[in-house]
C-alpha cells in the first residue's frame, strides 16, 4: 500500500493507493495502532475520489522527524575529509551507539516538487539522498519514503558541535512524495540515486544501496527511542552513501532527484 498527502475542498486528506480515504484519518493516529493490525485495519478503511494530482509532504505537522549520521563508509569518510577533528566520525561509525539528532518538526518539511534551501552562511552545502523510515509509537518499522537531508559541510566541518546549525533551518528537509507501507525485511536492498542538475544539464549522479549500510534500521530506531517516547510514531532519516566531490556545493537554481526504490523526489532550490 501507498499513503500520499493532498490538499483538498475538505482540507488535508491522506490518499492510499492513489484514492482520498476519510478526512478523519491521520497518519499519527495510525502510527498509534501496533504493526501486527495497522495494515489490516488501513485497508479496511473506505476510500473515495480519486487523489488531485498535487501532494504534500508525506507527514503530519505535529511529527518528527530525527536522523542518523555516518551510517556509510562512505559518509564517514566525506566528514573525516571536512572536519578538523576528523577521528571524531571515526569514532562514530566504529561505536555500538548510533549518531541520532533532531532534523525537523512535520510543519518544516517541505515535499515534492517544493523548494530546498541553502544556508546563506554556508559556503558549502550539499543535498544527502537517504531512506527514511517511518515508525509507529511503539518504535516498529511500518513505512518508508524517500528523504533530503540538506546539510552545511563547511559548518559542520568547522566544529561537530555546530551539527544543529549544519542540518536544521528552514528548507533543510524534504521527504516525499509518499509512504509505502512496508516492514524493513522490504527495505535491505533498496537502489539510491542522487542526480544534481545546473542549468538544465546533469552535473553530479551518484548511486548506493540500502545493503550498503552498517547498522541494521531496528537499531538506529532503538537508538532514537532509547529515552524518547513517540506516542504518535516518527520519521528517520537513515544517513547517507552518496556524497558529491568536494569542489561541488549547490546553488539557487539547481534540481536535485532523489531516488530510494520506484520513489522519486525532486526539489528546486532556492537560498
Amino acid at each position: 500500500m501507498y499513503l500520499t498527502r493532498h490538499p483538498t475542498s475538505n482540507g488535508t486528506q491522506w490518499a492510499r493507493d492513489g484514492e482520498l480515504l476519510p478526512p478523519s484519518f491521520t497518519l499519527s493516529g495510525w502510527l498509534e495502532l501496533p504493526s501486527a493490525s495497522a495494515s489490516d485495519i488501513l485497508r479496511r478503511y473506505p476510500t473515495g475520489d480519486d487523489a488531485p494530482e498535487s501532494a504534500l509532504a508525506p507527514i503530519d505537522p505535529h511529527l518528527e522527524v530525527w536522523a542518523s549520521g555516518v551510517t556509510y563508509l562512505r559518509s564517514r569518510d566525506a566528514r573525516m575529509a571536512e572536519s578538523t577533528v576528523s577521528d571524531f566520525y571515526q569514532r562514530i561509525y566504529e561505536a555500538e551507539r548510533a549518531e541520532v539528532f533532531f532534523k525537523a518538526p512535520g510543519w518544516r518539511v517541505v515535499g515534492n516538487d517544493e523548494p530546498i534551501r541553502v544556508r546563506k552562511d554556508s559556503t558549502w552545502s550539499v543535498p544527502e539522498p537517504e531512506l527514511v523510515l517511518v515508525f509507529n509509537s511503539r518504535l516498529e518499522i511500518v513505512g518508508y519514503c524517500t528523504g533530503n537531508d540538506v546539510s552545511s559541510r563547511s559548518i559542520e566541518g568547522d566544529n561537530p558541535l555546530y551539527l544543529p546549525q549544519a542540518k536544521c533551518y528552514d528548507g533543510s528537509c524534504s521527504l516525499g512524495p509518499g509512504i509505502v507501507v512496508a516492514g524493513s525485511a522490504d527495505m535491505g536492498n533498496l537502489a539510491i540515486q542522487l542526480r544534481i542538475f545546473r542549468g538544465g544539464s546533469e552535473v553530479f549522479r551518484g548511486e548506493t544501496s540500502t545493503s550498503s549500510m552498517k547498522r541494521t534500521l531496528e537499531d538506529l530506531v532503538k537508538y532514537t527511542g532509547m529515552e524518547l517516547t513517540f506516542p504518535n510514531g516518527g520519521f528517520l532519516m537513515t544517513g547517507t552513501g552518496i556524497v558529491p566531490p568536494d569542489e561541488f556545493s549547490l546553488q539557487a537554481g539547481d534540481h536535485v532527484d532523489v531516488s530510494v526504490g520506484d520513489l522519486l523526489l525532486r526539489n528546486g532550490v532556492r537560498s
